[in-house]
């Protein structure tokens, strides 16, 4: 829906009387990003979270202020955005306005509201500190896009600053796959997405600054993992089968100091190869190809990532080209692999190491 009311207008009854005495400083990959709040613990959760991305000084590139209060009222109707695929609730709804727009999580109620040089959360942020995570996440998400990235839906890691993107559709296994290279000596670049831009005749890969989540089936069946989950849960874990560990739903965030040591998470890299893992569960032994994408469009939605409601463009009358022509020019600076067959990280992890490490020595 759109709605001709300006943006400051709406924000101006939310933000009266707000003081936004904490300042939290980011640096992702050269992005700038200060978070303001009236919240010390929120503040203090987010130096935590996002440790390795502290800034000290610097203009930032954006702010983005955090309100913690109670859900704010709208007189403004706002729109269902539609059910994912395959979900039964709604998540989201959203109103357009002149010169931005506003979202509300259905189940938590936090409100967020963006457009030109407004960044905001409103709500109960330390009840829902994720949501908060994700807002400073799209807003540079956001940023990068608009400097000529194109977003993609990949885990990725890095070898002596050559990238390996992870591709997949969903429960394909792209985190528990990146941490098991992890293990093998490579740096963590990105859990879930990741922007892919043309820099001279090469592709730099730009991850997102958020800890992967992994299941209990991924962390005790990686000894790195361990810290992830208390004694006294992972006991109850460990007895269950195969079947059970594979169907839970419940996750749990995997800080990466803790799991694999200080300065693992680069967020930034030289992209050597795209693997799209297309394997399954029981079908037998893995087995990685080389293909051509221009041969092969049915591999396409496995990482094309629409960029979604958080997304605002930049200038209407100029809008960015996310089709699937745009990611194929992309791709044509990188090698892409499809990985089919059984699923087997392990194996997977060993081989595809080898060949980012060929792609690394000198030719």
């Amino acid at each position: 829906m759109s709605d001709r009311s300006r943006l400051s207008e709406v924000l101006a009854p939310l933000l009266e009387g707000a003081t936004f005495s904490q300042r939290l400083r980011l640096s992702f990959a050269g992005v700038r990003i200060d978070v303001r709040s009236n919240s010390p613990e929120l503040i203090a959760r987010l130096k935590r979270y996002y440790l390795d991305f502290l800034a000290n000084s610097g203009a930032p590139d954006m702010v983005v202020n955090a309100l913690e209060c109670p859900p704010p009222e709208l007189s403004l109707p706002l729109t269902l955005k539609e059910r994912e695929p395959g979900k039964t609730q709604f998540k989201e709804a959203y109103a357009d306005l002149a010169d931005g727009r506003l979202v509300r999580k259905v189940r938590t109620d936090m409100l967020f509201a963006f457009g030109g040089d407004e960044h905001c959360a409103f709500g109960p942020c330390l009840e829902n500190e994720p949501q908060v995570v994700n807002f400073i996440n799209n807003r540079y998400i956001q940023l990068v896009l608009h400097r000529g990235a194109l977003l993609f839906h990949a885990a990725s890691v890095a070898l002596d600053g050559y990238g390996l993107a992870l591709a997949g559709f969903a429960g394909a296994g792209k985190s528990t796959l990146a941490l098991h290279i992890m293990g093998l000596g490579a740096d963590f670049v990105s859990n879930d997405r990741a922007m892919v831009r043309l820099t001279g005749d090469r592709l730099e890969i730009l991850g997102v600054p958020k800890m992967p989540r992994v299941n209990p089936g991924t962390v005790i069946h990686n000894e790195s993992l361990r810290p992830v989950i208390p004694e006294q849960e992972r006991a109850a874990y460990e007895v269950m089968s195969p079947a059970e560990l594979w169907s839970l739903e419940h996750k749990y965030d995997a800080f990466i100091d803790e799991c694999f040591g200080p300065n693992r998470f680069k967020l930034k890299g030289q992209l050597a190869l795209l693997t799209i893992l297309n394997w399954r569960r029981n079908s037998g032994p893995v087995n990685i190809s080389w293909v051509k994408l221009r041969e092969r469009p049915d591999l396409l939605p496995a990482f094309m990532k629409d960029v979604g409601l958080f997304f605002e463009a930049d200038d209407p009358e100029h809008e960015l080209d996310f089709s699937s022509h745009a990611y194929l020019d992309l791709l044509d600076h990188c090698r892409v692999l499809e990985l089919t067959g059984g699923v087997d990280f392990e194996r997977a992890a060993r081989e595809l190491l080898g060949l980012l490490q060929a792609e690394c020595r000198p030719s």
